[in-house]
């Protein structure tokens, strides 16, 4: 047996000794689809660091609204080398991910956006675990929410997410920016919120311009015009969105890679 199956093996029997691997396995952890809290609106973006969610962050923090960023460890950008930026005193300039706990939160999205529901449990502790160490390495915190790519999971999933306790966090509306132009999504928020959601938990993608400087300024706009409160998702689920310990200084960046 490899060592990281036996290390996926042996952290999950620690926390239930009396249930047996498969127990463990076929017990699903918790899965959020929508809000707890009623007229509150968590704003989510997938697939970063990008070069956007520095304009994102800045254009939330101008509205007074908060956000949830789901990053990955090594998709388009490998996560450590958005700890290079300079980093800045405002919010209205140019940000490293290092600044995020007190901008935005983040939380995990895996490290290579695989369909997790494709993989063993060995490699989806791996996907997990990875992201998890690179984002307490850059910020000192690890993220107690993260979100299947694809929005693809199972019981496998959901259980190896809750043995590093992790709630599997989807969404109750897509704006679709990621198949559709910005007007298709914006008539998908004009739908959605002509049906007088309680909440609203939005999946975006941080990827694009058009999701920054077109769809965003037009939901912040939108949603506060029908009384939400837009918040993260931590807020809108009357969590928290870290586990303890809730912060050590984070180790020097530069010196990691992906791999």
């Amino acid at each position: 047996m490899k060592i990281s199956s036996f290390l996926t093996f042996a952290c999950i029997l620690v926390t239930v000794q009396a249930e047996t691997i498969n127990d463990v396995l076929k017990r699903s952890g918790v899965v959020v689809q929508e809000c707890k809290k009623p007229k509150t609106a968590a704003l989510t973006w997938d697939d970063g660091p990008n070069d956007f969610e520095v304009d994102i962050g800045t254009i939330l923090h101008k509205a007074g609204a908060k956000g949830t960023f789901f990053v990955c460890g090594n998709l388009y950008h490998c996560i450590y080398d958005y700890t290079k930026s300079v980093q800045k005193e405002s919010f209205s300039a140019t940000y490293t991910i290092r600044d995020l706990p007190h901008a935005k939160k983040i939380a995990s999205h895996t490290w290579t956006h695989p369909d997790l529901t494709t993989l063993n449990d060995t490699a989806i502790y791996s996907e997990l675990k990875k992201t998890e160490e690179a984002i307490e390495n850059i910020i000192g915190l690890r993220p107690a929410y993260m979100r299947p790519p694809y929005g693809s999971y199972n019981a496998n999933v959901s259980a190896v997410a809750a043995s590093l306790n992790e709630d599997v966090v989807i969404w109750n509306f897509d704006s679709q920016d990621w198949n559709v132009p910005a007007n298709e999504s914006i008539a998908r928020y004009d739908a959605f919120l002509a049906t007088n959601p309680s909440t609203v938990l939005a999946l975006n993608h941080e990827t694009y311009n058009t999701s920054a400087h077109v769809v965003l300024p037009y939901a912040l706009k939108l949603l506060k015009s029908k009384g939400y409160k837009l918040v993260t998702v931590a807020e809108c689920l009357g969590g928290q969105p870290y586990l303890k310990p809730r912060w050590r200084w984070p180790v020097n960046p530069t010196k990691l890679k992906c791999t």
